[in-house]
Order: C-alpha cells, then sequence, then structure tokens
C-alpha cells in the first residue's frame, strides 16, 4: 500500500504548537529560524507563547501552520532519513495546507510560501469588512443537499458550498444574512445540525475574489517548481505537477471550493490507504478516519514523529 502525507488548514492552530519539535531537532529550530526571517516577525514566539488571539489571526496562523508541518518535514528528511519521492506518492492540503505540501514536495521555498501566506492571510481578513461574511458547518447533509441549501438561502446574496471534507460534513460560507438563513433552513435540506463557526472572514466563496486577484499577482513572480510528487489540488481533486497548471490552481483556490472528501477517495482509489497528518493538531486525521479503508496517522509531536519514522523507514 502507498502512503500519502496531507497538511492541516486554518482552524488547527493552538499556542504552543511546534515547541516540542523546536526543543528536540535543530532540523526544527532551523525551519522556524526561517520563516522569523523571512517575515521579519517573531512568529515563532508567537506560536509557543502567545497570545492566542493573535496566534488565531488569519496572517498569523497561516505562516504558523506552515512552519509547523515544514518543521516536522525538516526532521523526517534529515535527520530519519525519509525522502518524499521514495515513500510518498502524493501531497495533499487543507486550504493553507497546499502551500504547505507544496513546500514539502519541493515545488516552493520555505521563505517564499512563509511570505505568500502572510499576504494570503491578510488579502483574505481584509477581503470582507468583518462581521459582513460568515461560515456554518453542516452536519448529516451531502454535498448535493448543501448546494441546494445554499442556493435557497442566498436570495440574491452569496451562499457557496465552501469545503466538502466528509461524507456528512459540509461547510458553508457566505454573506452574513445568507448563512443565517441557511442555518435555519438546514433541517428542510437534510442536515442534522447547522453550526456558525468562529471564523474572521467568509472563506473559499466569491466574496474572496479581491484576495484571489492578490495572489494572482503575488505568486506571479514566485519560482514554482514541479513537486517531487504529485499534489492532489484542492479544486480539482485530481493529481497535478506542472508548475504553471499549480500556479493557477492557487490562485483558483481562494474562492473555490475545497474538494477534501474526493481528495480522499482519489488517494483511497489510487491505493494511498495509509495518509500522515503532517503538522499541527489532528483534524485531517479525524476526517479520514470516517473513511473505509483509509488508515491516518497524526505527525505533529516528538513521538508522533518518531514513530513515523519507524513505519516509514526502509
Amino acid at each position: 500500500m502507498s502512503v500519502a502525507f496531507i497538511f492541516p488548514g486554518q482552524g488547527s492552530q493552538a499556542v504552543g504548537m511546534g515547541a516540542e519539535l523546536a526543543k528536540a531537532y535543530p532540523e526544527a529550530r532551523a525551519v522556524f529560524a526561517e520563516v522569523d526571517e523571512a517575515l521579519g516577525q517573531d512568529l515563532s514566539r508567537l506560536m509557543w507563547e502567545g497570545p492566542e488571539d493573535k496566534l488565531t489571526l488569519t496572517e498569523n496562523a497561516q505562516p504558523a501552520l506552515m512552519a509547523v508541518s515544514l518543521a516536522a518535514m525538516g526532521v523526517l528528511a534529515r535527520t530519519k532519513g525519509v525522502k518524499l519521492k521514495d515513500r510518498v506518492a502524493y501531497v495533499a492540503g487543507h486550504s493553507l495546507g497546499e502551500y504547505s505540501a507544496l513546500a514539502a514536495a519541493g515545488a516552493l521555498s520555505l521563505a517564499d510560501t512563509a511570505r505568500l501566506l502572510k499576504t494570503r492571510g491578510r488579502a483574505m481578513q481584509e477581503a470582507v469588512p468583518v462581521g459582513q461574511g460568515a461560515m456554518a458547518a453542516l452536519l448529516g447533509a451531502d454535498l448535493a443537499q448543501a448546494q441546494g441549501l445554499a442556493k435557497e438561502a442566498a436570495q440574491g446574496q452569496v451562499c457557496e458550498a465552501a469545503n466538502d471534507n466528509a461524507p456528512g460534513q459540509v461547510v458553508i460560507s457566505g454573506a452574513k444574512e445568507a448563512i443565517e438563513r441557511a442555518i435555519a433552513l438546514a433541517p428542510k435540506f437534510g442536515a442534522r445540525r447547522a453550526v456558525l463557526l468562529p471564523v474572521s472572514a467568509p472563506f473559499h466563496c466569491a466574496l474572496m475574489q479581491p484576495a484571489a486577484e492578490v495572489m494572482r499577482g503575488a505568486l506571479q513572480d514566485v519560482a514554482i517548481k514541479a513537486p517531487a510528487v504529485p499534489l492532489i489540488a484542492n479544486v480539482l481533486a485530481s493529481p497535478i505537477s506542472d508548475p504553471e497548471a499549480i500556479r493557477a490552481r492557487l490562485v483558483e483556490q481562494v474562492t473555490g471550493m475545497v474538494r477534501w472528501r474526493e481528495t480522499m477517495l482519489f488517494l483511497k482509489a489510487n491505493g494511498a490507504t495509509t495518509v500522515y497528518e503532517i503538522g499541527a493538531g489532528r483534524v485531517l486525521t479525524g476526517i479520514a478516519r470516517r473513511f473505509e479503508g483509509i488508515e491516518a496517522r497524526s505527525v505533529g509531536t516528538q513521538e508522533e514523529l518518531e514513530a513515523a519514522a519507524q513505519a516509514l523507514a526502509g
């Protein structure tokens, strides 16, 4: 059976993340130092000491989560001898995690990835005034039901499926009033529950178009190489390796739906039935375990990293 590495998105951040890796491994410390230098910011101190409200800001959370993922990758590659192209069939990342996946696969430099995510986070935050957008998780509804709900709730405003995460777990995004209408209508469309999410902006919907344009400009002059292994793109749920295709998909990703359920099904169908979530938290590990036939493991602590290195050795 082959292996895929997957990389977490926003929401997995927590004060203290990465501190254990930095203490234990020089390779991890080097990654955090390079990210700090690239941003001209003591991001690692914010990650390890807080305050939480500042870490949770989109422009900080995005590069911070990437830094933890790449710190773990640095240890796996340099200390444990785990070569991506020899041990892994595909990489994928949830939203900002797509950038982590590309950096891990050598398509983007670490410094460029940090700067791009800082820009992306700021642009996404600024695209919609605070309080005018919202997101909600629909539990028990499938994608078709979520799309039907979003269409009825829109009433001329933006209301769209943003993340198709797993069977029975779809997130919608859009104008606050439209999302509130969708929550009220949710039982009619088969949702067991509809939960407003504690996010600062309506990600992955048409309201993010200003941020997409910012990223189009930011990505224009960044060097992108073919990744060491194919990337399963969020907006396609299928593999790409061409640098110009990657550049285009990263722009589309800002407003496009994260097709994570289909990504998991693609990995399973193509034999990558063991997935390692590289970085902070266990959100994607939990989602992956909802797919029968997929084994999921987290790689965010020293103990988890050592176990993964042993399993991937040879």
